[in-house]
């Protein structure tokens, strides 16, 4: 299969050069491989073999995008080629620039610890890339054909519970009630964005040096035209303080100094003011982006149940489905959170 890929890359970009190519962890749902080839130094990006769903997992239409935005003000990794024949390397894949940085999970770049007082730098700036990711004039580079149909919002809300019923796995009551919440209390559609679709600090590649400096967005798998602030409040599910629900940079040392970071209203009116968008319905944002990426999680951990999948993260997929639910919920009948308020409007 390497010498199909050899093949192929000579092919598209000429020459002979010989090539190197290691398997590498990380990647989301996709597989990922280092290739190095000459001096070049590249990631492929490969399908699953096995998808979720029938949609997910399109790198095809994921390098599209990357391609389109490439000479734009969003930092991401430079697309290269692209594969659609599995009989090259197992499935379609693309290839990419390797950007020699790290994701934001369980801990921090050692050199940070040094810098407990730059820590916020690093969410500001994740911010910031959001902010210019939405501000992509997507039409003008050739996504257009991608605009979303009216009742944006409804229609995710039919596609997500939808999903997940198609997964024949756990019954989940929990989510049909917040879905209908959602619908009940379901602001009127804005104006539509270039999308990341699951908007993280684990999604984007920080310099090892202090500051924190941005360097790439990665994994688009999920990436489409729509609402702005889905991205926004899915991002805001993985603040590394106590507002957080699944939080990241924190599990094992260095570890993001907490005390240092901006809180969730500072992070908001920081998008508000970049972006010029209006945040004041994100409430009922943050309990749609909790039952969206819940469906996501449960999709993988029901694909692991039925032996389709040998990551064996996924096995614990479900208990953060789990998480995400009761915090929905929880957003619903508390009176004091925001959720509430743009319920009330």
């Amino acid at each position: 299969m390497t010498n199909g890929l050899q093949q192929f890359l000579d092919d598209s970009l000429g020459g002979h050069t010989p090539m190197t190519i290691t398997p590498m962890t990380g990647g989301g749902s996709c597989e990922i491989f280092a290739i190095d080839r000459g001096e070049a130094r590249w990631v492929l990006r490969r399908a699953p073999r096995h998808a979720s769903s029938a949609t997910a997992h399109d790198v095809l239409r994921e390098f599209r995008i990357l391609d389109a935005i490439k000479d734009g003000a969003a930092p991401i990794a430079r697309p290269i080629v692209a594969c659609d024949d599995p009989a090259v390397f197992g499935a379609a894949f693309y290839v990419m620039e390797r950007v020699d940085g790290m994701p934001i999970l369980q801990r921090v770049p050692q050199a940070w610890a040094d810098s407990p007082s730059t820590h916020g730098r690093a969410l500001e700036e994740l911010i910031d890339a959001l902010v210019a990711i939405h501000a992509v004039d997507w039409q003008a580079c050739g996504l257009g054909d991608m605009a979303p149909s009216p009742n944006y919002l409804a229609r995710q809300l039919t596609r997500w519970l939808s999903q997940l019923d198609s997964y024949g796995g756990r019954e989940l009551p929990v989510a049909h009630r917040v879905g209908a919440w959602l619908e009940a209390n379901r602001p009127a559609d804005r104006p539509s964005a270039l999308c990341h679709g699951d908007y993280k600090l684990d999604n984007v590649l920080f310099a090892l040096t202090a500051p924190p400096q941005l360097l790439a967005v990665v994994d688009w798998e999920m990436a489409a035209i729509g609402d702005p602030l889905v991205d926004l409040a899915w991002a805001l599910i993985f603040h590394p303080g106590p507002e957080g629900t699944m939080r990241l940079g924190i599990g094992k040392e260095p570890r993001f100094s907490v005390e240092h970071l901006p809180d969730r209203a500072a992070l908001i009116e920081r998008y508000a003011a970049g972006s010029g968008r209006d945040t004041s319905d994100i409430g009922w944002y943050d309990v749609f982006a909790r039952l969206k990426l819940a469906i996501v999680l449960e999709g993988s951990f029901a694909k692991f149940q039925r032996g389709l999948s040998d990551k064996q993260i996924h096995e614990f997929f479900g208990s953060q489905a789990d998480l995400l639910l009761a915090s929905a919920a929880g957003l619903i009948d508390d009176p004091q959170s925001p959720a509430r308020d743009t319920a009330h409007r």
